[in-house]
């Protein structure tokens, strides 16, 4: 049997992660062994970002390799068709791998492969799908795989939401159901099954994407018990805040102005450091079949997240602001020892999701499209070598609060609303 020289590419994808809920980066409260491993084996950007910090037009970033300006996504639109040329699981497609997407896409249609061989689809719950007048083909009881899953082995009426936690809120409550069932352990199940079955006559893109720690706050009750009895740091409210909107909004599941409840607050810290927890978890087990399968030392792995989660810092939740606690990603690659010599860094280069796709066709040593407006970071990864940016801009449309535009650099961030 003849086996490629491609290295194998895996990319654990989050959602709505923050850069700062590692462990290795002295997060005060927030445990995450597994993906401490990865970073202290691997290469860590501490300055990591995402231009447009939602969850659509970040992957949009992320798939394309292009800026928002090319990908015309700049704020949250749902049920817009996704036409882009050169999608980065197309290019692996075309250059021989064999490419798999488990869990979340969040594309539209919802079943559009994006140049994923096959797709087994969980985006989560999206009430855009759900509807009465959804598209049959579109419903997510339909055309989503792991829903399909939980109501076969469940019943009719089992659902993601059956905890009460919600999509987009900060109410906390453990899952319902035995942890099997969990969609976290589900994608992991359904990409070990993959690594299992796969053909090893070619190299492999993996993508496995977690929907979670995104809400809602639902993890396992195990994970919920390692926090919600623990004194936890409550985040920082500048003094430049304005509080009548907390006091006005704050009563509100899903307000992007916070939570006028302490109580409340510090479920939802507990409830999303639990999801962080169980997903690095979950991670380790795919870890464990890679190294099983005997693909680790020959794999380069990507972990990364579409955006962040602002988690209460100065009064705000959710995401689209451009506080650090939205726009600032955790970003680790570690290389297969098989493939590089590498040594272990943190680096402050300004990395965003529109890098992964030129870095990640580099090391396959595939040609970058042309139209692709990131850079490679293989020679960053791979000799220590800077990279030479300056800053990031990103944006995000919507009502006057909202609105924005941002630069950072490494040392600073200069940020207008103009809606």
């Amino acid at each position: 049997m003849k086996k490629s020289n491609k290295p194998n590419i895996v990319v654990f994808m989050s959602d709505q992660f923050r850069g700062d809920c590692l462990s290795i980066l002295n997060h005060p409260d927030v445990k995450t062994p597994y993906l401490d491993t990865l970073a202290a084996e691997g290469q860590l950007f501490e300055n990591a970002y995402s231009a447009c910090p939602t969850c659509i037009p970040a992957r949009a970033i992320m798939f394309t390799g292009k800026s928002q300006r090319k990908t015309k996504r700049v704020g949250y639109e749902e049920c817009i068709d996704w036409n882009y040329e050169h999608m980065l699981a197309e290019e692996l497609s075309n250059a021989g791998y064999q490419t798999q997407c488990v869990g979340k896409m969040h594309v539209h249609p919802p079943r559009l492969s994006c140049g994923f061989q096959n797709v087994k689809l969980h985006d989560g719950y999206i009430g855009h799908y759900r509807r009465y007048n959804t598209p049959y083909w579109q419903h997510q009881n339909v055309c989503d795989d792991y829903m399909y899953f939980l109501k076969s082995h469940l019943g009719p009426s089992a659902d993601v939401n059956e905890s009460g936690a919600e999509n987009n809120s900060w109410i906390t409550a453990p899952w319902p159901y035995e942890d099997r069932y969990h969609p976290t352990n589900w994608v992991v199940d359904e990409s070990i099954r993959f690594l299992e079955t796969r053909d090893r006559t070619k190299p492999f893109f993996l993508m496995s994407s977690f929907v979670r720690p995104h809400p809602p706050f639902d993890a396992p009750k195990a994970y919920l018990d390692m926090y919600i009895n623990k004194d936890l740091k409550m985040p920082e409210v500048g003094d430049w805040v304005n509080k009548e909107r907390t006091e006005k909004n704050g009563y509100i599941m899903d307000s992007a102005d916070g939570c006028n409840d302490e109580e409340l607050k510090h479920q939802a810290l507990a409830g999303y450091y639990a999801c962080i927890t169980h997903l690095d978890h979950q991670i380790g087990r795919l870890i464990t079949a890679l190294e099983n399968d005997e693909s680790y030392n020959n794999t380069i792995i990507l972990f990364i997240s579409d955006h962040g989660e602002l988690l209460f810092d100065n009064n705000t939740f959710r995401k689209t602001l451009p506080y650090q606690g939205s726009i600032n990603i955790p970003c680790i690659f570690h290389i297969g020892k098989d493939l590089a010599k590498t040594t272990p860094f943190v680096s402050d280069n300004l990395f965003e999701l529109k890098d992964v796709m030129p870095t990640l066709l580099d090391f396959a040593d595939i040609p970058i499209p042309l139209d692709v407006d990131g850079i490679s970071f293989k020679k960053k990864i791979l000799t220590k070598e800077e990279i030479n940016r300056t800053y990031i801009h990103g944006e995000h449309t919507g009502s006057p609060y909202i609105a924005n535009q941002y630069i950072v650099t490494k040392k600073d961030k200069f940020i207008w609303f103009w809606g």
